[in-house]
């Protein structure tokens, strides 16, 4: 019971504050860098150095929080989300807002690794259906906070909408000093800083389980942000109308929350690495399917089959790793698990925009698929461990 609790606190936070972050980025953030006179370069520079920061830093962050526990950088994780976006009415130029999403990147540097260790050690069981039902936070953040942002900006200005957002994160302060009595890890390292570096580096590299999860989380999300890049022209060519490209995001994002805990659940059933698998396989035929879509209702087709394949590959992911994983190092696995995710998400618009450019976008979209799928099937079949990692990773 009591690790429901925590886990319901947990999810409150994150949930707030990342709905919070979510608003302040599309389409705020490029309204508001376009109005400072950024470019088009500097704009995307802009949209994406926070998630440049995430895959930098989340490591670190998660190996901190090994040694000084998970709370005290919940808080400050928490603080930042807060206190950053009361700073934007002071931005003048484009610099000065480059410079403050750096900072403001942090924040979820820090609850990234973070959370994601406090939910594992909640319990040695049913580590995949737990972090389901804590994603549900953070996919309802990115499900509520575009349209709100877009809605606010009907009637507010972007920094006044920035300002909202920061005191929408306010809220999250309640649950997390809630936590404040519950002590993670259970055992705090208390070894010096930079052997503690070394052996948490080595310990996580040197798992299987890491490579596998990492590499499903970083090429599901090449694909993944590389279609959220171009679905818009895609759809345009297609003769369908933008709104139903933003309809097909709302629908991916809410399927892939209702389906998350079943996913998490099925997962500890069958095997960690074979539900993240074969979500890896659907995500490929979606991908595959993109290219011959001509309606709307083609298009909505295809986003639940989006996101019922988010929902069996994530929950798993993260629990095949740190189920295996050393649990003075959960807070750095996570980290660098982290950081396989965001590069994904930085390298897949850039591949995306290289294979378009050079070819043409069915190419892209058919090379994506291609992708996704010889991954899925080389994690099946060719896995040094076999048979036994995904047995024993369903627990």
């Amino acid at each position: 019971m009591r690790g429901t609790n925590n886990l319901a606190k947990l999810t409150a936070a994150d949930f707030l504050v990342r709905t919070a972050y979510q608003m302040g980025k599309t389409p705020l953030l490029p309204l508001m860098a376009a109005s400072l006179g950024a470019d088009a370069f500097f704009l995307g520079m802009i949209v994406s150095v926070s998630t440049l920061t995430g895959m930098g830093f989340k490591p670190l962050f998660g190996l901190l929080s090994d040694r000084w526990g998970r709370w005290f950088w919940l808080l400050g994780g928490t603080l930042l989300f807060a206190g950053m976006p009361f700073l934007y009415q002071w931005i003048e130029n484009p610099g000065e807002l480059l410079l403050l999403r750096l900072v403001h990147g942090l924040a979820t540097a820090i609850y990234g690794p973070v959370t994601l260790a406090w939910v594992a050690e909640q319990g040695s069981s049913n580590i995949a259906e737990r972090l389901g039902w804590f994603g549900i936070g953070r996919s309802g953040g990115y499900l509520i906070g575009h349209p709100a942002a877009a809605a606010l900006l009907t009637f507010m200005d972007p920094v006044s909408v920035f300002t909202v957002t920061g005191l929408l994160s306010i809220t999250a302060l309640l649950p997390v000093i809630m936590l404040r009595s519950v002590k993670n890890p259970s055992v705090l390292v208390q070894m010096p800083l930079g052997r503690q570096f070394r052996e948490a580096l080595k310990t996580g590299l040197s798992l299987p389980e890491f490579w596998f999860a990492g590499t499903l989380e970083c090429v599901v999300f090449l694909g993944i942000y590389a279609m959220k890049a171009f679905l818009p022209l895609l759809a345009l060519e297609a003769g369908i109308a933008i709104l139903w490209v933003g309809i097909f995001f709302s629908l991916q994002e809410l399927t892939h929350i209702l389906m998350r805990p079943l996913g998490g659940r099925l997962g500890d059933r069958y095997g960690h690495l074979l539900l993240g698998a074969s979500g890896m396989l659907l995500a490929a035929f979606a991908l595959g399917l993109l290219p011959f879509t001509r309606d709307a209702f083609g298009l909505l087709q295809i986003s639940l089959i989006f996101g019922v394949a988010q929902a069996l590959i994530f929950p798993s992911t993260v629990a095949l790793f740190t189920k295996r994983i050393n649990p003075r190092h959960t807070g750095s696995g996570a980290g660098l698990l982290g950081s396989m995710k965001n590069l994904g998400k930085v390298a897949g618009p850039v591949m995306g925009g290289w294979m378009v450019h050079t070819h043409e976008m069915s190419w892209m979209l058919w090379s994506m698929s291609s992708l996704l799928a010889l991954t899925g099937l080389s994690l099946l079949m060719f896995t040094p461990t076999g048979k036994k990692t995904i047995v024993e990773t369903g627990g």
